[in-house]
């Protein structure tokens, strides 16, 4: 029987409002039209998905959306939710590869992947699918049938991903040919005017120059602890005492990182973060020492691709913060 789809998985969440205008941002993704993949990684809290539906909202072309769950990382259902994302560029996608994936036995992912190219191929108007939330994949399976499909779909697909880390997929190729386009947390940051327009006409607060300055700096333009902390503020009679103190063990900090990233890292990856958060700067050794292992450079650079928190503080990813 074939499973249901879930057409809230379709669509981008509705865009609030009032909202923080980054024209800067849209500019660049105007350029997605451009290129066969646009990779958009940040670590949680960035303000990707958002970014991505105020885009879509002004842009002319054709778009399917897929938000992605832990329940997508199994070729089949990723298949099949794939085709409903696509059948919203153009409903007479993908017939033959749900007949296929409908058939009773498992097909060759690339089968399946064949017969939606051909589909794609025939529909002249350009069109962007977008995978949100990306991170949640592991299965290399999946990997490989996105690394098919940017290499066969046709010029007039334009593949968005977005997610915490950066996607284990055959990027170097595509950099190298002038096919990808990359948004990184360093672009998402709030800067000094997005931060003056969140705080005044989204938040209603009103803060002298020197407080909002201190919280850019506290923050580092992270949307979400922004977010928070003008929540926070809203209750606050002496504003300018709570900036001064405002640290990421501030509660709604700690709650949020715990229930949207902490919580889901092996209990590895949380014991190596608690115990070497004593640190201002992290290297290898200094890593080892701590833990009493020998993986503290690995682990590092696993946490740096994996946008969680840690920052490289040189070329050569020996030093971290």
């Amino acid at each position: 029987m074939p499973e249901s789809i879930l057409t809230t998985k379709l669509q981008p969440s509705p865009l609030r409002e009032p909202a923080v205008h980054r024209p800067r941002l849209t500019a660049k993704l105007a350029r997605a039209a451009a290129h066969r993949l646009t990779v958009i990684a940040a670590p949680a809290g960035f303000g990707k998905s958002t970014l991505l539906g105020a885009w879509l909202a002004t842009e002319a072309a054709r778009a399917g959306w897929l938000a992605l769950d832990p329940h997508d990382d199994a070729a089949p259902r990723f298949l099949r939710y794939l085709v409903a994302a696509l059948q919203q560029i153009d409903s007479t996608i993908g017939s033959q590869a749900l007949a296929l994936l409908d058939s009773g036995h498992i097909p060759a992912t690339e089968t399946v992947l064949a017969t939606l190219i051909n589909d794609l191929a025939a529909t002249a108007r350009p069109a962007f699918l977008v995978l949100d939330d990306y991170h949640v994949i592991e299965s290399p399976a999946i990997h490989a049938a996105l690394d098919f499909l940017l290499a066969h779909a046709p010029p007039q697909l334009h593949l968005v991903i977005a997610g915490r880390a950066t996607p284990p997929l055959a990027l170097a190729r595509l950099r190298s040919q002038a096919q990808l386009l990359e948004i990184h947390a360093a672009d998402l940051r709030f800067t000094a005017t997005e931060i003056d327009e969140f705080l005044g006409a989204v938040m209603h607060l009103d803060l002298p120059p020197a407080d909002r300055i201190a919280l850019e700096m506290r923050t580092e333009g992270w949307v979400a602890g922004l977010q928070l902390a003008a929540l926070s503020l809203q209750g606050e009679d002496d504003k300018h005492a709570f900036i001064a103190a405002f640290r990421g063990a501030d509660r709604h900090i700690a709650d949020y990182l715990f229930e949207e990233v902490l919580r889901h890292l092996s209990p590895a990856r949380q014991r190596f973060l608690l115990c070497t958060s004593v640190a201002d700067q992290l290297c290898a050794g200094l890593c080892d020492a701590i833990n009493g292992g020998s993986d503290g450079q690995a682990t590092l650079e696993n946490l740096d691709r994996a946008n969680l928190f840690v920052v490289p503080l040189d070329h050569d990813r020996r030093w971290y913060r």
